[in-house]
């Protein structure tokens, strides 16, 4: 785990490190608070980890930080239904509103990746749950 930087902000009574892990944690937070994301995206470790019960509140979020600046890839499962340019910006305005009201980094960009679609169950009907045969 590394630090942004070893003078990213001194105070009088020391230094103040965030690390990307963090600003990793606060986009996926900001992400699912979106309406119309399913869920994320990890990919297979990010499932190891789930099944292994571990909550990994980073899955599907990418990040390069700098000194004063961040930039953020995140990849969501989107609602069926749902118009996709509007929620990808709506992630990417929250994405950046949270990062910069939280940790003070310029957030350069935020990029979104949509990498399936999420059908509802459709409801069963009476007709379906009653038994064929007796």
């Amino acid at each position: 785990m590394t630090a942004l930087t070893p003078d990213f902000q001194k105070t009088e009574l020391g230094s103040i490190h965030i690390v990307p892990e963090v600003v990793e944690i606060i986009a996926g937070l900001a992400t699912v608070e979106v309406e119309g994301v399913a869920s994320m995206s990890g990919g297979f470790v990010g499932g190891i980890a789930e099944w292994l019960g571990r909550k990994n509140l980073a899955k599907g979020v990418k990040v390069e930080v700098g000194e004063k600046e961040a930039a953020v890839d995140v990849s969501v499962i989107i609602e069926y239904g749902i118009r996709i340019p509007d929620v990808a910006s709506e992630i990417q305005q929250n994405i950046q509103n949270a990062i910069q009201s939280m940790t003070g980094l310029q957030v350069v960009e935020v990029n979104v990746h949509i990498h399936d679609v999420h059908f509802a169950e459709a409801e069963k009907t009476e007709e379906e749950t009653v038994q064929r045969v007796k």
